[in-house]
């Protein structure tokens, strides 16, 4: 264990703190370096698994007595912590002769991660064994939840938005393949994480199994650019249709709809179309609204009619002042 740091440190407690002072400093610490607040953060990641190690040893007290005599070397294989606190388990263990086992359960983990981040880490208490034979030399084996794994998958704009089944393929240390299919929720964004429980790696002497973090890319989609649940577009009209209004063609995510040109409508000005967005990732049945940059189309290799016409009709607002007004 040389170079661990100390436990009362990383939970920033005093020596002859009390049990409740140092849940409530767990409780802050845990809060705060969660890797669901703190997404792609390396260090968080490793302070997180720093204070849950320390709090899972001060928490509880028979370790914690162990820790303050013998410090990390308590649990340490053969070391003298463990061939004491073998001695101490087995007075409460079953079974005769010189091989014994014990169960004892955990600290309260799953009622602190419940506190602190609701119910997506409840679950039953992981029980924890401890074996020693006659020679007093302890052979901890702790059921250890799997290790989390992460992966990658690329999805189309179009999938993102209205969702879509992914099989993702696997490769094992062995060579071995084995699929998964994953539902990816419609109106996730680029860049977020999708955790599929027990997707990991298994757990050992019992433990649950890890998650898979799945990290989602979002490719692109010409003349579409996304804001949240929001879309922006564009659209291209006549001159004529600008000034005396009408309709245009405008796309969407479901097909093209026609939308109303008010008179006058000037290049660069936005038109609103709600709820022909993305759908809410948290409440379905519910749209972004999709914004409409107008964008006019000036004429080009005009007839000499046209531009007879033109001429008359800049004449026709300069007499009466409107060319140009708003």
């Amino acid at each position: 264990m040389a170079g661990k740091r100390d436990y009362y440190e990383i939970l920033g407690v005093s020596k002859d703190a009390d049990e409740g002072t140092i849940k409530k400093a767990y409780r802050k610490l845990a809060k705060k370096y969660h890797p669901d607040s703190n997404r792609d953060n390396a260090e968080a990641e490793q302070r997180f698994k720093e204070v849950t190690e320390a709090y899972g040893v001060l928490g509880d007290p028979e370790k914690k007595k162990l820790y303050d005599r013998f410090g990390h070397a308590a649990f340490e294989q053969g070391s003298a912590g463990a061939q004491e606190g073998s001695g101490r388990w087995a007075q409460n263990g079953r079974g005769s002769g010189d091989f014994r086992e014990f169960h004892f359960e955990g600290s309260d983990m799953d009622d602190l991660f419940g506190d602190l981040f609701g119910t997506m880490f409840r679950g039953g208490s992981e029980k924890q064994r401890y074996r020693t034979d006659g020679s007093g030399f302890g052979n901890r084996a702790f059921s250890e939840k799997g290790a989390d794994l992460s992966a990658d998958v690329t999805v189309s704009f179009e999938e993102a938005a209205f969702g879509c089944e992914k099989r993702l393929d696997f490769r094992d240390r062995d060579g071995r393949t084995s699929s998964l299919q994953v539902h990816i929720p419609a109106g996730i964004e680029d860049g977020r994480s999708i955790r599929l429980k027990g997707k990991g790696m298994a757990g050992r002497n019992g433990g649950r199994a890890g998650d898979l973090l799945l990290k989602v890319t979002v490719g692109k989609k010409a003349g579409f650019e996304r804001n949240g649940m929001d879309l922006y577009t564009s659209v291209t009209i006549p001159f004529v249709t600008a000034a005396l209004g009408g309709e245009a063609e405008v796309p969407t995510l479901n097909g093209r709809v026609m939308c109303r040109i008010a008179p006058g409508t000037q290049s660069g000005s936005r038109i609103r179309l709600k709820g022909k967005g993305i759908v809410s990732m948290k409440q379905p049945g519910v749209y972004g609204d999709l914004y409409v940059t107008v964008q006019i189309r000036v004429p080009k290799n005009l007839t000499p009619q046209a531009k007879q016409k033109l001429k008359e009709f800049e004449a026709a607002c300069s007499g009466n002042g409107s060319c140009g007004a708003a």
